[in-house]
């Protein structure tokens, strides 16, 4: 007999498909209408046929239109239903059953129509970005897993160490916790988390271990394979997908019970799940720009509210959200605020730059002379912007022409390794003008400074010093990132500089001065969360010092040396800088006080997109004013912001305009934006980005 299977296809479309799959006892004649080669019929028939109901969560080929797609078995059944819209002979068989296991546990399928719901993505869409692509297994012998658990080191825990551990751990079943561990840089975190996890694990439970960026995953797998042995799994996106794979099936088989990775690591199929860990949770990477736009905070606290399982998170630098989850109680805090190395917070000094001499160079003499200090003896520096290049962008003195890329509006960055203006959004260059291109000029200049900048006045003012620059532009060879870090931790450079990359949870013993060359580069971005966000950087850049030493420097250069975020970091004053962006967010009623959708409006034809937005607008506002007639009080509070340009209005030769709807209430800005999506009729070339609470509104 013929039965049914339900597939979600990676495509944009808000559905499931049907297929024949082939049960016992099927002949190639009852496939009429088919094409199919004998061979692969037989292939199919044994990959299908077998435990019927246990095809569910695996990968299937078929055809669709006339495309080959892999999609994933969702539901089988025995007989269509009797209102079927279409057809029943034009239904077609899968062509092939990918897997000899389900690829997906019925616990993820669902977390996946959750999420489609959630977030208003296609349920295909999002199935289809939690799994491995790989269609082989590889060998997973560069992670250089041991075979047993290595010998323990005996660790002394501080008494808030303990305190901790004992209040995660004891959580029943019964309770689900949200707990958040919150100390200052050097506090001993990743040992509370390592500690938790082996009580986890003696429970005969599995963990997930998530940390915002793939430049800290080497260093997390060190301490937690160190600590644990070949139970642990890694993935990231610069596995293979075969790789991913491979440590995809071992976590099914329980051959690993840890998994590390970045966000899409919030995904792993770990049978009996027992505690998430979010390592850094203020990191805006644990937010997705890709369509499935979801978080991974959020993702990780519905998978433990559903299995009533603890979920750990941890920072130096809370997000203003988990701050306020922390003071209204529904997050369980535990403080660590002794470091524990033998260091103590570094001394930290504000740079006015707007007092200093216009030399045109990007290190005040006050930090040279630090940086000269530490350097003679025999001790290493860091310095930090968070800009790449050699000059921020090219503009002409004359007529005050800014060349800025041709497919983005945003200015073109020089890099004097290659003498050539280049675009960090699409990657368009062009070589570098001796004169501007609209008046003809030759009074045309650089203005501000990037990584390649500073390295070259570095090596100007320190000629014996070793110096390495580590930024995704100097990073050219897999591995290379860990090389470097490696390396400098090791003594074998003196001095440090780049991006984001080097900001946090690095630990380096005989750092001594840590500068921060620019604290105000996203000060003034039209982002309601600016401010946090340079709070959070200044903090971790400035913890990398005084972590082993009681002798840390830091010294940050600034215009703006009022602003409330540089002030509060510089001053260790946490608790009024969130008081302070409460208050505002309060008042302002932006998250956490309120919800926010983001509807960008992308097309190459600038008029399309513009009166697109503009269309949707009077849809958004005839909808809210409907609902307000049977929702009066659900639909008070709601505002419809814009239509206006993003501010970075073009990228990828695309025109950008976006709407943003605000509530107190998720549901309903949700239920306006599924009403438009799913039915506003818009020209093709138009593409619309729904994001459900985003963190980035550039």
């Amino acid at each position: 007999m013929l039965k049914y299977a339900e597939i979600a296809l990676n495509v944009p479309l808000n559905q499931t498909f049907t297929y024949l799959t082939l049960a016992e006892g099927t002949d190639r004649v009852s496939l009429k209408g088919e094409n199919l080669q004998p061979d692969l019929l037989t292939k199919t028939r044994k990959s299908t046929v077998k435990n019927f109901e246990s095809q569910i969560g695996k990968r299937a080929e078929v055809k669709f239109g006339n495309r080959r797609l892999t999609g994933i078995i969702v539901k089988l059944f025995d007989e269509l239903p009797k209102d079927l819209p279409y057809d029943a002979s034009k239904i077609r068989p899968i062509i092939r059953v990918l897997d000899e296991e389900p690829l997906l546990t019925s616990e993820l399928i669902n977390l996946g129509i959750w999420m489609s719901n959630y977030y208003l993505t296609p349920i295909g869409e999002i199935l289809n970005s939690m799994i491995p692509s790989g269609k082989r297994e590889t060998s997973s012998q560069d992670f250089s897993f041991t075979d047993e658990f290595p010998e323990q080191k005996i660790v002394t825990l501080s008494d808030e160490q303990k305190k901790a551990i004992e209040s995660i751990t004891s959580s029943n079943n019964e309770t689900v916790k949200f707990h958040y561990l919150y100390g200052t840089t050097g506090s001993g975190k990743t040992e509370v988390f390592l500690q938790v996890a082996e009580k986890i694990l003696k429970k005969g439970k599995g963990i997930i271990y998530l940390v915002p960026e793939i430049g800290l995953t080497p260093q997390v797998i060190e301490a937690v394979t160190m600590r644990f042995g070949s139970t642990v799994a890694v993935l990231h996106s610069g596995l293979t997908p075969s790789q991913k794979l491979t440590e995809w099936n071992r976590i099914l088989h329980k051959e690993a019970r840890i998994v590390i990775g970045a966000r899409s690591a919030v995904f792993a199929p770990v049978p009996q799940l027992g505690l998430i860990i979010i390592d850094e949770e203020h990191d805006g990477s644990y937010k997705s720009n890709n369509t499935p736009r979801y978080h991974a905070r959020q993702i990780a606290m519905y998978r433990c509210s559903k299995l009533a399982i603890p979920l750990l998170m941890g920072s130096a630098t809370p997000s203003v959200e988990s701050w306020n989850s922390i003071s209204n109680g529904q997050f369980e805090c535990h403080k660590l605020t002794k470091r524990l190395a033998g260091g103590a917070p570094p001394k930290i000094k504000i740079i006015d730059l707007s007092k200093q001499p216009s030399s045109g160079q990007s290190i005040s003499q006050e930090l040279f002379e630090a940086i000269d200090k530490a350097v003679a003896k025999k001790r290493q520096a860091i310095l930090f912007l968070n800009r790449r290049g050699f000059n921020h962008f090219f503009r002409c003195s004359y007529c005050g022409y800014e060349l800025k890329c041709k497919n983005c509006s945003v200015p073109l960055t020089y890099h004097k390794s290659i003498n050539r203006l280049k675009c960090h959004y699409c990657g368009w260059s062009l070589e570098a003008p001796n004169s501007c291109p609209q008046c003809g000029s030759f009074d045309v200049g650089y203005s501000g400074f990037g990584t390649e900048f500073i390295e070259a006045e570095v090596k100007a003012k320190f000629p014996n010093a070793r110096v390495v620059r580590v930024d995704t532009d100097s990073l050219t060879k897999k591995g290379e990132l860990q090389d470097k870090l490696d390396a400098f931790k090791k003594g074998e450079y003196d001095i440090m500089l780049g991006t984001q990359m080097i900001a946090k949870g690095l630990n380096f013993p005989n750092l001594k001065v840590v500068g921060i060359v620019l604290a105000d580069t996203g000060l003034h971005l039209p982002d309601f969360r600016a401010s946090e966000k340079t709070f959070a950087l200044i903090t971790q850049v400035a913890g990398r010092a005084g972590r082993f030493f009681p002798d840390g420097e830091v010294y940050v250069q600034t215009y703006n040396p009022g602003a409330e975020s540089i002030y509060y970091a510089c001053n260790a004053k946490v608790n009024e800088f969130y008081s302070s962006e409460i208050s505002t967010r309060k008042l302002l009623e932006f998250p956490p006080f309120s919800r926010l959708v983001r509807l960008v409006f992308r097309s190459p034809n600038l008029e399309d997109a513009k009166s697109t937005a503009h269309n949707a607008k009077q849809i958004l506002e005839e909808q809210l004013s409907e609902l307000k007639k049977k929702f009066s009080s659900l639909c008070a509070d709601v505002e419809i912001l814009g239509e206006s340009e993003c501010p970075i209005n073009k990228i990828a030769a695309n025109y950008r305009y976006q709407i943003i709807l605000k509530s107190k209430n998720i549901n309903i800005l949700q239920r306006m934006t599924d009403h438009l999506i799913n039915d506003f009729t818009h020209p093709s070339n138009v593409y619309i980005e729904t994001d459900i609470d985003p963190v980035n509104l550039l």
